[in-house]
């Protein structure tokens, strides 16, 4: 079905008007080459076609993402899928319109090169009923590397780096600083801060900051909301050679820590001289663990931890 108006390109209308119980919403910018995938794993997840959506947000993309797309809802045309366009530039700005579209009483987020695994929404849906307190959540996110190999670097400690997570096979909660990953996270419609994801900071285009998703959580947190991490809800989410060069750590870095300061320093002054209490923390646990991995004759492990750290707290003091 085509829409009129700038933004909305093609919908498909639940004809039966039944209740949506889980919004699925993929916020995407030139992705093409994954986004048939990730779709077509939501489709193929068994779950009750009435009881869920999926909202495409399309954040100006100048490939084949709209024919992309156009091919999903062709071979699907029992999905209830919707696809917008976002011109505001910004991954904060795009998740935000797909919360302002969706209907569901659940956001589920997931990354446009993300793979949903099997029984997902079932299993999901199951969570939701057995934790009725779970006002947030998130899910394991396993990489899937386009080489076919694990970076040497790779550890414990920096797994996040690829967005990755695994607290293991029991549910749990998220406290202290940690929270989901935006690839595989989701809310309670009521939860959701009124002003949603700062548009201050997420990525847009080619920067790599981030920021948002903890900013969000932390939000959330003070009103001591219960985040849960659901074990079975799983996916697979592709990680191009490009993202495990140093190149793109030292990016990611500058992200980081530019967000970091943009988000404390909304705060208070205070909350950002804090933060950077913290990161002298985050070296000297930084230093030992370079130490600890050189015995070990893994000393490329330790390296990437000490130019990660040296350009996380380049973007937290420097005002460029």
């Amino acid at each position: 079905m085509i829409l009129s108006g700038e933004y909305a390109i093609f919908a498909k209308v639940n004809m039966l008007f039944m209740p949506i119980e889980i919004s699925v919403i993929i916020c995407t910018y030139n992705r093409d080459k994954f986004i048939y995938r990730t779709l077509e794993h939501i489709a193929c997840n068994g779950f009750p076609a009435d009881s869920y959506e999926i909202i495409l947000i399309d954040n100006n993309s100048t490939d084949q993402t709209a024919t992309e797309c156009r091919r999903f809802s062709d071979h699907f045309p029992e999905v209830n899928f919707h696809y917008f366009i976002e011109t505001q530039q910004g991954l904060s700005f795009a998740r935000n319109r797909g919360i302002q579209e969706a209907q569901g009483d659940i956001l589920l987020f997931l990354d446009d090169d993300a793979f949903m695994q099997k029984d997902y929404l079932h299993r999901l849906s199951g969570y939701l009923k057995s934790y009725p307190d779970a006002v947030a959540f998130g899910g394991k996110i396993t990489p899937l590397y386009e080489s076919g190999k694990v970076p040497e670097w790779m550890s414990k400690w920096t797994y996040s780096w690829v967005s990755a997570i695994n607290k293991g096979t029991n549910v749990c909660l998220f406290e202290g600083n940690s929270y989901p990953i935006g690839a595989n996270m989701g809310f309670r419609r009521a939860s959701i801060p009124q002003e949603g994801f700062n548009t201050a900071l997420g990525r847009n285009k080619g920067n790599l900051m981030g920021g948002e998703e903890k900013d969000i959580f932390n939000r959330m947190k003070a009103r001591n909301a219960r985040i849960y991490y659901f074990p079975d809800i799983e996916v697979l989410h592709v990680i191009p050679e490009k993202r495990t060069t140093r190149e793109y750590i030292k990016q990611m870095a500058l992200g980081i820590g530019k967000s970091e300061r943009l988000r404390t320093l909304k705060i208070s002054r205070f909350a950002y001289m804090k933060r950077l209490g913290a990161e002298s923390i985050k070296w000297c646990a930084s230093l030992l663990l370079y130490v600890g991995y050189s015995l070990r004759g893994t000393v490329r492990k330790g390296k990437i931890l000490l130019y990660f750290r040296w350009f996380v707290s380049k973007g937290l003091i420097s005002t460029k």
